[in-house]
């Protein structure tokens, strides 16, 4: 499974330096060099996680936090900060804005890959544990339930997992090698096949409340939550 990485950093060189130290930890990483600039992909599908620095030009790192911890759809976002700022108060103003993590340049490759992976597991036991409700349609993880309105919702085992999954990164694309091993957990004898029939499934039983069509298809690519 492939982590997608959306670095912000005005600094070539230091695009390219994380860029290459997270593709040989096996992260996917792309690079741009402002807020302006990420603002149409983020629009488009949220990374696993986001890396930025402080200092952008025009939009600062600071700001764009703020924006994306403001909406519904990007404030469960992993975020790292990046900054050679390094006292105290820029550390305590980077996470009370919104960052989940805040790494001082120069920072070195480990402590950076160590870090972003603990980050990511703090993300997913958090998260996918934790009742999510979105576009009249509630899910709890700690009954089983999933319910529009007053209606329960009935999903087998395998459906209310991916549903859970889905709803936990809404707008995020997952392939389907993706899905198989954040759902099924590394079941690498399965066939991808197997995603689309239970995709089906999951759209049969939320279609009489009129929510199949958030399981969105995205062609040539996978399934998101829409």
């Amino acid at each position: 499974m492939s982590i997608h990485i959306l670095i912000i950093d005005s600094d070539p060189g230091a695009q390219q330096l994380l860029a290459l130290n997270l593709g040989q930890a096996g992260f996917e990483a792309r690079a741009v060099p402002d807020a302006e600039s990420a603002l149409p992909q983020l629009a488009c599908m949220l990374p696993d996680v986001l890396m930025l620095e402080w200092d952008l030009p025009g939009q600062s790192g600071l700001s764009l936090i703020r924006t994306l911890r403001a909406s519904q759809r990007s404030r469960d976002l992993p975020i790292i900060m990046l900054s050679a700022r390094s006292t105290e108060q820029d550390k305590v103003l980077a996470l009370e804005a919104g960052a989940d993590d805040f790494i001082s340049k120069p920072f070195g490759p480990r402590e950076t890959i160590a870090r972003l992976h603990a980050l990511l597991r703090r993300h997913h036991r958090s998260t996918e544990a934790e009742a999510v409700q979105m576009a009249g349609l509630r899910l709890d993880p700690a009954t089983l339930r999933v319910t529009a309105g007053s209606c329960q919702i009935s999903l087998g085992r395998i459906e209310f997992r991916l549903l859970n999954f889905l709803m936990h990164h809404p707008g995020r694309v997952h392939s389907r090698a993706q899905l198989l091993d954040h759902v099924w957990g590394h079941a690498t004898y399965l066939d991808e096949r197997t995603v689309d029939a239970h995709v089906g499934r999951l759209r049969s039983a939320l279609q009489p409340s009129g929510h199949h069509d958030h399981i969105e298809t995205v062609r040539g690519s996978g399934y998101r939550f829409r």
